[in-house]
C-alpha cells in the first residue's frame, strides 16, 4: 500500500509541558497523538482546542478527541487519537489522566495557505520575496501603483505596509493617533478614499500582478495626541489606575523642569551651558542631579512608613489589652509592611497583628514595646532609603547614557543646545496643560480629574524580560530611567480581560477586524513587548474574518524559547530575521543554513513519522526598515552579493524599498516625508523621482527574485554553504527528486574596496555534476553620473552605481570564470573545477548544476524500481526495459518464498553465527561493528542517522567511500541457495546502479534500497505467521520478530535428528559431504552470548521460549520438532540442560524436564489437533541411561511413552553421577555437586533433589572465586522442592488425568518399585496431593500462629509464598523471589485467590523493576541489584557474578508475575481487573521504548537494580521476548 497522506506522531508523556517547543505543521497533515511510556494503560483523555468541523476557532473551547485502537486489543503502542489539520493558526492541546488537570500541554501551529492570482494559485511560504514600503512615502492613494510597480518589477510577490492609519504628531510611522482612519494624506484635494479603496488596490495587486499585501498592526501603544485616549485615559497607565507610578512621575517632572532652567541658562554660572559639549559638563550634571534634583524629590518618601503614627496607633493597641494571636516567640511571621493603595509619602503602613506579635512580649511595659517597634521601624525606612538610591544610582547612569548618545556621541543624532523642544531628557510622561511650578504640579497628582491625563510613554528596555510588562506594579524602569522612551506614544493598559478595559478592547478588535478584512496578513508591530494574552485574542479576532492569515513578527528576546513561546500562542508564520546581523560573510552564510531546507543528499523521510520540534519559519530579509543602511555599515559593494546569499535561503526572503536603489542612508519611519520614486523604464540614471532596471542593483534582484521563487517552486529544498574564503560563500540547493543544484558563489563586500585591500588571489572550486549553464554572473560596477546627492522630493539612490549582469549563458562565455576542468573522481564521481578570473569583491555567479548524463540516467531508473516502495520515488523515475531480468519482478514477490528460517538469516544473525559460517557482520573502520549480519544490522544504525540526517555519520563515510558495505549485502545472500539467493541477486541489480550514482547520494539510496527490502521482508515474516500476529499490535510484531531473530538453522545442525519416520522435516545438502542431512531450526538462547556452537541450545531456555516464540507466533512445525528432538535425549527421565546436538548433553538440572512437559501440554492446546503430537515417533537416542548415542531410527517409540517414562522415573526416584564429573566438565563444580537427584515426596507429591552443591534450577549461578572463597559453591542451590517445578509437575499431572479421561493418554498411573514390589501410583492421586499440601506448606501465613509453620523464626515477609520447601538450609525457603508467580500461572488451582492476590501484591511492592523482577528481596542481607562477572574481590556474595540472581532484575519472570495478576484479578471483578490492566499495560510500555530503541530489537536476560543496563547481560535473550509476548497474548 502507498501511503500519500502525510502523518505525524506526536508522543505524550507525563508532565511534559511543551508550551516553549515549537511543532509546525501544514494544512492536510494529520497529527496522532500517540501515549509514550509514562502514560500507556492509564486513562488519557486529550482535549485541544482546533475547532469541531463546521464550529467556530474559540481558543478557550476545549473538547476530547476520541481514541482509535487499531488492533482493538492487547497493549496501547498503536493507540491514538487525531486531528485533520485544515485549518491555519495555533492550537493548544492538553491532556490529563485521573484527577489532575492537566498532566501535560503543548501547541501545534497550522501554517497557512497564500493564493493569488485570478485562478487563486498557491504562492508557497518559501517562495515568499517581500519588500518593506513605508506608507506615508506612497503619496496620495491614486499615485501608489506607479510607485509599487517598483517591487513587481523587481520580482518580489509580497509588499509589507507600514501602518495606513492616520498618524500623530511626531509622524512616525508607528504612532497612529486613530487605529480606525485612514490616513487623509493618501487623500488628494477633492478626493476621499475609504477603506474599501484600499481593499480594491489590494484585491488589484493580488489578482492582476500576483502580490500579497500585509500590514503592521501596532497594539501596544497609541499617538500621545489621539483624541480618544483624551476621552478614555483609562486606556493607558496614568496616576489613578497606577498609582504606583507617582515616585517616577514626580522625578520626570523635576527632570523636566532642569530642562527649563538649562534652556533658560539658569546653571551656566555653575558651568553647565544650555549646550553640552564636554564630559567636565556631564559631571556637573550628575552633581545636579544628586545635589539638587533627588533631594528636592525625596522619592523613598513614596515607600516608606509613618513611624510616629504607626507607634501611636500601637500604644493605643496595647493599652487596651490586646494580646498578639500567637504566644511564644517560635515560627513568627515577619513584620509586615502594607503598601499604601495609593501610594501617598508616608503611605504604607505595619500590619499591627504581626506588629504585636514581635513586640508585645509578656511582662514588658507598653513604652519599651513601643520603643522596639520604633526603632523597628526606622530600621525599615533606612532600608527603603538605601533601596530608592539604588534606584537613582542606575537612573543617573541610564540620564548619562542618554544625554551622550543624543548630544555628544559621533553615531548619535547630536541634538544641539538643550531646548524645550529638544528636552536634555524625553519625558516619560504626557502633561496636557500649560507650563506651572513644581508645586503646582505635584498638587495635581492628587486631583483624579486631571491626575489620569498624566499617561506613560511606551519605549523599549534593553534586556528586560519579554514576558513582563514594565509598567505593571512591581517594574521600577520608570523610576530607574530605563526606558528608552518614544515620546510620542502612550503605552495601553489592557488588563487582563476585556471586562478591565471595555473600550480598548473594543477598538481594538475594529481596528484588526478591519486590518485583516483587506490585508491578507499582518506584522505584528513591537511583538515582544506586546502582552501576548492581547495579541492572542486579537489574532483570534483576525483570523475569524480571515482564516488563512499569515501572520510576521521580528522578535528580541534572546531566547529561542522563549520566541516559540510567542510562536506558539500567537500562531506566528515567520519570524523575522536579518542578513544585517552579520558581522562577516561566514557568519551570513550560517545564517542561510540555519534558516531552511535540509543538507544535500539527506535521506528520504517517510510520510508516517514522529512529530519533532522546529526552529520557527523565517523571513530573512538583506535589511529591515528600522535598522541602519548597509551601506553606511559596509560598503555599497556589498549589497549584491548579500542579497544574493539572502536570496539563496531556503525560506522567505525579502528586502526594504531603497536597498535596490542603493539609497545611503537609512530612511527614517519617523522623519522621512519625500516619496519614493515612481516606476518608468525609459528614465535616466539621474531622473529624481524615477526608477528602473538600471537604477542600482535592481536588474540583480529581479534576477535573484525570481531564482528564489523557481527554487522553492520545484523543490530544491536541500541546502549546502560552503565557505570558499574569508569573503567568498557559495551556497547549493539541491533538488532531491531530480537532483539538480544550483550554486551561487558571492564575494562579499563587507569593507569598501576602495579602502580595504582584497586579495587577487581567488581559490578555485569544485562542482559535482554538470554545469549546464551560468544561470547569472553580476556586480557592481561605477557608471558616468552625477555623484550623490539628496533629492528634496523622492528618495533616490547612488546614481554613479548600477549592476551589471549577464543571464543565462554557457560556462565559456563567462567574465568571471576563467576555465572549468572536468574531472573525474572514480566511475560515478563528475566534478567540474572552476577557475575564477575576475570574481572581484560584490559579484555573484550562479550555476545551474545536473547530474552528468550517465548518472542522471541512473539515479532515474533506480528511482523508477524504488517506487514500487513509496510514490515519493515517482518523480525523476525512468523505465528500464533494458534492466536486469530480477529486477522484472517486485521485491514482494521474492520475498514471498523465504521461509521464516531464511529470513533470520536476511534479517539477523549476530556476529557469532556468522563467523560459525566462515563470515561476520560488518565491520565500519574507525566506529564498530553492526549488530548482526542481516538488514536488521544495517537498519539499527539508519533509524538513528535518518531522522537528524546525520550524514557526516561514519556509517555514512563508509558509504561514500567505497563500495564495501553495499557489497557485503549481496554477497551474503548470493552465497546460499534458493530464494535468499533470488533476493541476492536482487540487491546485487539495484547496487549496480548505486555504484555508478555520485558518491554524496550513495548514503541516500542506499537508504532508500534497504528500508524497502526491510519492509517487504518484515511483511514476508508476519504474513507466515498466527492472525494474532498478523493483527497484533506493533508490540506484538516487534516481539513476533524475536522468533525470527532467535530461530535460525546453523552451519551445523543444533538439533539431534528426528526420527525417519516423521512426516514434514525440512533437509538440505550438506556443503562438505555432499549428503541429504536434517535442518530444524533451533532456538538460541540469547544474543550475542548462546547463539552458537554447544552454547546455543539449551533446554530450560528452550522451553521457556517456545511457547511464545512458536506457538503464540504460529510456527508449530518448528515447535514440534524442537518438542520431539528434546524428547530424543531424554535420560535418566530427564531431559539436557545443555544440549550439545545431544552426545555433548549435560543431565545436570531438575526444572529442564518439566518445562519441555509444559511445552508438549501448550502444544497441545494451542495448536489445532495439537494432540497428535502424541504419537509423533520419537527416535532414542540413549534407549537406556547406560546405552551410547544411538544414530536416528534405532529405537522409536510414540511421545507419549517418553512424557510417560520420564513421570514414572521421577516417582522410582532419580539419582545418578554426571558421567566424567571432574573439571573437563565443569572447572568450578565440587565433586558433590555432580551427584544428580529428583524425586517425589509420597506424602505431598512434591518433586524434589538437589543438594547444596549444586543447582538444578533456572537459579543456576556456580561460584567461581577462588579469592573470595565462592568457588564451587552455588549461590542459590534451591535444593529440596523448588516452588516452580511444583507448580509445572502439578500443570502436567493435572493435564495427563484429563488426557485419560478422554482417551488421549494410555496411562493412568505410573508404577513404582518399593521395597522389592510393585506399586502404582495413580495420577489422579498425585495431582490431589499435591493440590493439598501446597497451600499448607508454602504459603507464609499472615497468622504468627500458624499451625503449619515449622520455622516462624526464619519468616521475615508474611502473605508471601515460599521459594522452596525443604531446603538443605531452611532460611533460604523462606526468601521472597518471584518464582511462586510461575506456579500460579501453569496451576492456580493450587491457590487460593484472596492469598495469591496478597503475595502477588507484595512481590509487585517489592520485586517489580522497569523491565524486569528482581531476583530477591532488596530487603535480604544478601541482596546486592548490581551483577559484574569481571569483579573478583574478597566479597563472598559479590566476587565474579555470584548475585547473578541475587537481586539483579531478570526479564523473563515478568511475563509470569504479569499474566497471574490477570488471571487473579479477573476473579475478584471487573474494577480490580481495569487496575491491573492499566498496570500490564504501564509496564509493558517500557518494554516497547526498550524494543524501539535497541539496536538489537529485542530484551535483555536481564538488567541491573531499577532498570540500569547491565553489560554482562545478553542484549536480547529469547525466553525475555517470549514471556511479553504471552502476556499480550493473554490479554
Amino acid at each position: 500500500m502507498v501511503l500519500t497522506k502525510h502523518t505525524r506522531v506526536m508522543s505524550l508523556n507525563d508532565m511534559e509541558r511543551l508550551e516553549r517547543t515549537l511543532f509546525r505543521l501544514e494544512q492536510g497533515y494529520e497529527l496522532q497523538f500517540r501515549l509514550g511510556p509514562t502514560l500507556q494503560g492509564k486513562h488519557v483523555h486529550v482535549y485541544t482546542n482546533y475547532p469541531l468541523e463546521g464550529q467556530r476557532f474559540d481558543r478557550l473551547k476545549f473538547h476530547a478527541l476520541d481514541w482509535v485502537n487499531p488492533t482493538g486489543r492487547e497493549d496501547d503502542s498503536d493507540k491514538y487519537c487525531k486531528l485533520d489539520l485544515e485549518i491555519a493558526g495555533s492550537y493548544q492541546y492538553y491532556f490529563s489522566c485521573g484527577k489532575e488537570e492537566k498532566n501535560g500541554s503543548g501547541y501545534i501551529v497550522v501554517d497557512p495557505i497564500l493564493r493569488v492570482g485570478p485562478d487563486r494559485q498557491v504562492l508557497p511560504l518559501d517562495c515568499v520575496t517581500i519588500q518593506t514600503y513605508l506608507a506615508k512615502c506612497l503619496g496620495p492613494l491614486d499615485e501608489w501603483l506607479d510607485r509599487l510597480r517598483v517591487a513587481k518589477e523587481a520580482g518580489y510577490n509580497m509588499i509589507h505596509l507600514t501602518p495606513l492609519q492616520k498618524l500623530g504628531l511626531s509622524r512616525s510611522c508607528y504612532s497612529l493617533a486613530d487605529q480606525l482612519e485612514l490616513n487623509p494624506d493618501f487623500s488628494p484635494p477633492g478626493k476621499n478614499y475609504t477603506w474599501a479603496d484600499v481593499g480594491n488596490l489590494v484585491t488589484k495587486l493580488k489578482t492582476e500582478w500576483n502580490m500579497v499585501c500585509i500590514t503592521d498592526v501596532v497594539y501596544n501603544h497609541t499617538a500621545a495626541n489621539s483624541k480618544w485616549i483624551h476621552l478614555h485615559p483609562e486606556c493607558g497607565y496614568n496616576l489613578v489606575n497606577s498609582p504606583h507610578l507617582k515616585p517616577a512621575w514626580v522625578l520626570d517632572r523635576a527632570l523636566w523642569h532642569l530642562t527649563c532652567d538649562l534652556a533658560d541658562g539658569k546653571y551656566s554660572d555653575r558651568g553647565l551651558p544650555a549646550l553640552i559639549t564636554s564630559h567636565q559638563q556631564l559631571a556637573t550634571l550628575r552633581e545636579i542631579l544628586w545635589k539638587d534634583i533627588f533631594p528636592q524629590v525625596k522619592l523613598w518618601e513614596f515607600y516608606q512608613v509613618n513611624v510616629d503614627k504607626a507607634v501611636e496607633q500601637f500604644r493605643k493597641l496595647l493599652q487596651a489589652g490586646n494580646k498578639p494571636a500567637s504566644s511564644g516567640t517560635d515560627g513568627k511571621a515577619k513584620l509586615r509592611i502594607i503598601q499604601d493603595p495609593l501610594h501617598r509619602r508616608f503611605g504604607n503602613s505595619v500590619d499591627l497583628n504581626t506588629a504585636l506579635e514581635h513586640f508585645a512580649q509578656n511582662g514588658n511595659d507598653v513604652q519599651d514595646c513601643c520603643n522596639k517597634l520604633k526603632k523597628k521601624l526606622e530600621e525599615i525606612n533606612k532600608e527603603f532609603l538605601e533601596e530608592m538610591h539604588r534606584h537613582q544610582e542606575q537612573a543617573t547612569n541610564c540620564i548619562m547614557g542618554s544625554v551622550v548618545y543624543e548630544r555628544l556621541a559621533d553615531h548619535g543624532p547630536k541634538l544641539g543646545a538643550v531646548t524645550r523642544e529638544h528636552p536634555l531628557l524625553t519625558r516619560y510622561f504626557t502633561f496636557p496643560f500649560e507650563e506651572m511650578t513644581m508645586e503646582q504640579e505635584v498638587a495635581m497628582m492628587h486631583q483624579e480629574d486631571k491626575a489620569c491625563h498624566f499617561l506613560a510613554h511606551n519605549g523599549w528596555v534593553m534586556g528586560d524580560d519579554p514576558l513582563k510588562n514594565f509598567a505593571e506594579p512591581g517594574s521600577n524602569v520608570y523610576v530607574r530611567r530605563e526606558l528608552v522612551c518614544w515620546g510620542d506614544s502612550v503605552k495601553l493598559r489592557y488588563g487582563e480581560k476585556p471586562e478591565d478595559c471595555p473600550y480598548l478592547w473594543a477598538h481594538m478588535r475594529k481596528y484588526t477586524e478591519i486590518t485583516a478584512k483587506h490585508f491578507a496578513g499582518v506584522r505584528l508591530d513591537n511583538c515582544h513587548s506586546t502582552p501576548l494574552h492581547v495579541a492572542e485574542a486579537m489574532l483570534a479576532a483576525a483570523r475569524r474574518v480571515r482564516p488563512n492569515l499569515y501572520v510576521i513578527a521580528e522578535l528580541f528576546t534572546g531566547s529561542e524559547q522563549i520566541d516559540n513561546l510567542f510562536v506558539n500562542r500567537l500562531g506566528i508564520t515567520s519570524l523575522i530575521r536579518e542578513a544585517m546581523s552579520a558581522g562577516d560573510s561566514h557568519e551570513e552564510g550560517r545564517l542561510v543554513y540555519r534558516y531552511g531546507g535540509e543538507p544535500v543528499g539527506s535521506f528520504v523521510q517517510p510520510t508516517l513519522r514522529p512529530l519533532v520540534p522546529a526552529i520557527a519559519h523565517a523571513m530573512f530579509l538583506d535589511v529591515t526598515h528600522d535598522n541602519e543602511c548597509p551601506i553606511q555599515c559596509r560598503s555599497v559593494y556589498d549589497s549584491l552579493p548579500s542579497s544574493a546569499i539572502v536570496s539563496m535561503a531556503c525560506c522567505a526572503t525579502g528586502s526594504t524599498r531603497g536597498y535596490d536603489e542603493l539609497v545611503p542612508h537609512q530612511i527614517s519611519v519617523v522623519s522621512e516625508e519625500r516619496f519614493y520614486p515612481k516606476w518608468n523604464p525609459n528614465a535616466k540614471p539621474s531622473t529624481p523621482g524615477e526608477t528602473n532596471l538600471q537604477t542600482g542593483i535592481m536588474a540583480g534582484k529581479l534576477a535573484l527574485n525570481r531564482l528564489h521563487q523557481e527554487l522553492a517552486a520545484k523543490g530544491f529544498n536541500q541546502v549546502y554553504v560552503d565557505q570558499v574564503d574569508v569573503d567568498i560563500v557559495a551556497v547549493t540547493r539541491h533538488c532531491p527528486s531530480t537532483h539538480q543544484s544550483v550554486v551561487a558563489v558571492s564575494r562579499t563586500a563587507f569593507k569598501d574596496p576602495k579602502t580595504h585591500h582584497y586579495s587577487s588571489e581567488v581559490p578555485s572550486m569544485c562542482i559535482p555534476g554538470q554545469i549546464d549553464e551560468v544561470v547569472l554572473e553580476a556586480r557592481t560596477v561605477q557608471r558616468n553620473a552625477d555623484p550623490y546627492a539628496q533629492d528634496e522630493k523622492s528618495i533616490n539612490g547612488m546614481p554613479n552605481y548600477t549592476v551589471e549582469i549577464t543571464e543565462h549563458i554557457q560556462l565559456k562565455d563567462s567574465k568571471i570564470v576563467k576555465q572549468a576542468e572536468v574531472t573525474s573522481k572514480g566511475r560515478s564521481e563528475f566534478v567540474q573545477e572552476i577557475v575564477f578570473e575576475q570574481l572581484s569583491p560584490g559579484s555573484v555567479i550562479v550555476f545551474r548544476v545536473s547530474l552528468d548524463p550517465k548518472s542522471q540516467e541512473t539515479v532515474g531508473l533506480l528511482r523508477g524500481h524504488l517506487a514500487q516502495f513509496s510514490r515519493q520515488y515517482k518523480a525523476g523515475s525512468l523505465p528500464d526495459p533494458q534492466g536486469p531480468g530480477i529486477l522484472k519482478m517486485d521485491l514482494e514477490f521474492l520475498m514471498s518464498k523465504v521461509s521464516l528460517a531464511d529470513l533470520n538469516l536476511l534479517l539477523f544473525r549476530c556476529d557469532a553465527e556468522e563467523k560459525e559460517d566462515g563470515g561476520g557482520v560488518y565491520d565500519i573502520p574507525s566506529w564498530m561493528p553492526l549488530k548482526y549480519g542481516g538488514l536488521q544490522g544495517l537498519i539499527s544504525v539508519m533509524a538513528d542517522i535518518r531522522p537528524r540526517n546525520d550524514l557526516g555519520h561514519p556509517f555514512c563515510d563508509n558509504l561514500r567511500q567505497g563500495d564495501w558495505m553495499i557489497e557485503y549485502v549481496s554477497n551474503r545472500l548470493i552465497k546460499r541457495d534458493g530464494a535468499l539467493n533470488e533476493v541476492g541477486k536482487w540487491f546485487q541489480a539495484m547496487f549496480g546502479y548505486l555504484k555508478h550514482v555520485p558518491r554524496y547520494l550513495v548514503p541516500r539510496y542506499f537508504d532508500a534500497i534497504i528500508v524497502g527490502a526491510y519492509t517487504a521482508a518484515l511483511d514476508a515474516v508476519f504474513k507466515q505467521m498466527s492472525s494474532f500476529v498478523q493483527s497484533g499490535s506493533t508490540l506484538v510484531k516487534q516481539l513476533a520478530l524475536g522468533s525470527v531473530q532467535m530461530c535460525g538453522v546453523g552451519r551445523f545442525p543444533a538439533l539431534p535428528p528426528l526420527s525417519p519416520a516423521l512426516k514434514d522435516v525440512p533437509v538440505r545438502l550438506n556443503p562438505d559431504t555432499n549428503r541429504e542431512e536434517q535442518c530444524c531450526v533451533s532456538l538460541a538462547a540469547g544474543l550475542p552470548h548462546f547463539s552458537s556452537g554447544i552454547f546455543r541450545c539449551w533446554g530450560r531456555d528452550t522451553f521457556i521460549a517456545l511457547r511464545g516464540l512458536l506457538l503464540v507466533t504460529g510456527r508449530h512445525l518448528e515447535a514440534r520438532n524442537i518438542i520431539l528432538a528434546f524428547a530424543g535425549t531424554l535420560r535418566h527421565g530427564l531431559i539436557p540442560n545443555l544440549l550439545g546436538e545431544g552426545v555433548g548433553a549435560r543431565y545436570n538440572c531438575r526444572d529442564a524436564v518439566w518445562w519441555w512437559l509444559q511445552c508438549i501440554q501448550d502444544y497441545c492446546n494451542l495448536v489445532p489437533e495439537g494432540v497428535s503430537i502424541l504419537t509423533c515417533p520419537v527416535s532414542r537416542m540413549y534407549p537406556t541411561d547406560d546405552s551410547q548415542p544411538q544414530p536416528a531410527g534405532t529405537k522409536d517409540q510414540p511421545l507419549y511413552e517418553v512424557i510417560h517414562e520420564a513421570l514414572q522415573r521421577h516417582m522410582q526416584g532419580i539419582e545418578f553421577r554426571e558421567r566424567n564429573a571432574g573439571p573437563q566438565i565443569d572447572r568450578n563444580m565440587r565433586d558433590e555437586g555432580f551427584n544428580v537427584e529428583a524425586k517425589v515426596n509420597a506424602d505431598t507429591g512434591f518433586v524434589y533433589g538437589g543438594n547444596r552443591f549444586n543447582c538444578g534450577t533456572w537459579m543456576d549461578k556456580m561460584g567461581e572465586s577462588d579469592r573470595a572463597r565462592n568457588k564451587g559453591m552455588p549461590a542459590t542451590p534451591r535444593d529440596g522442592s523448588a516452588v516452580e517445578i511444583v507448580g509445572l509437575s502439578k500443570s502436567t499431572v493435572r493435564w495427563l488425568v484429563g488426557l485419560h479421561k478422554t482417551g488421549l493418554f494410555p496411562y493412568s498411573s505410573v508404577t513404582i518399585h518399593r521395597d522389592g514390589k510393585e506399586v502404582l501410583v495413580s495420577y489422579e492421586e498425585w495431582n490431589r496431593r499435591i493440590e493439598e499440601n501446597f497451600e499448607k506448606m508454602f504459603y507464609v501465613s499472615c497468622d504468627p500462629n500458624d499451625p503449619n509453620e515449622k520455622h516462624p523464626e526464619l519468616v521475615h515477609k508474611r502473605g508471601i509464598y515460599k521459594d522452596s520447601f525443604g531446603a538443605s538450609s531452611p532460611w533460604c525457603d523462606y526468601q521472597l523471589r518471584p518464582n511462586f508467580t510461575i506456579a500460579m500461572t501453569v496451576a492456580p488451582e493450587m491457590f487460593t485467590v484472596e492469598r495469591a492476590w496478597e503475595a502477588l501484591e507484595v512481590a509487585e511492592k517489592k520485586l517489580l523493576g522497569p523491565l524486569g523482577m528482581k531476583t530477591l528481596d532488596p530487603e535480604d542481607m544478601v541482596y546486592c541489584g548490581v551483577y559484574d562477572n569481571a569483579l573478583d574481590n574478597d566479597n563472598y556474595n559479590l566476587a565474579k557474578g555470584f548475585n547473578y540472581h541475587q537481586g539483579p532484575e531478570w526479564l523473563w519472570p515478568v511475563g509470569y508475575f504479569l499474566r497471574a495478576k490477570l488471571y487473579f484479578a479477573k476473579k475478584l471483578g471487573k474494577e480490580t481487573y481495569d487496575k491491573t490492566v492499566y498496570l500490564v499495560k504501564n509496564v509493558l510500555s517500557r518494554h516497547y521504548v526498550h524494543l524501539e530503541r535497541s539496536p538489537w530489537k529485542g530484551l535483555p536476560e536481564l538488567t541491573n537494580e531499577n532498570g540500569q543496563y547491565c553489560p554482562f547481560s545478553c542484549e536480547t535473550q529469547a525466553w525475555s521476548i517470549a514471556t511479553i509476548l504471552e502476556v499480550l497474548h493473554d490479554l
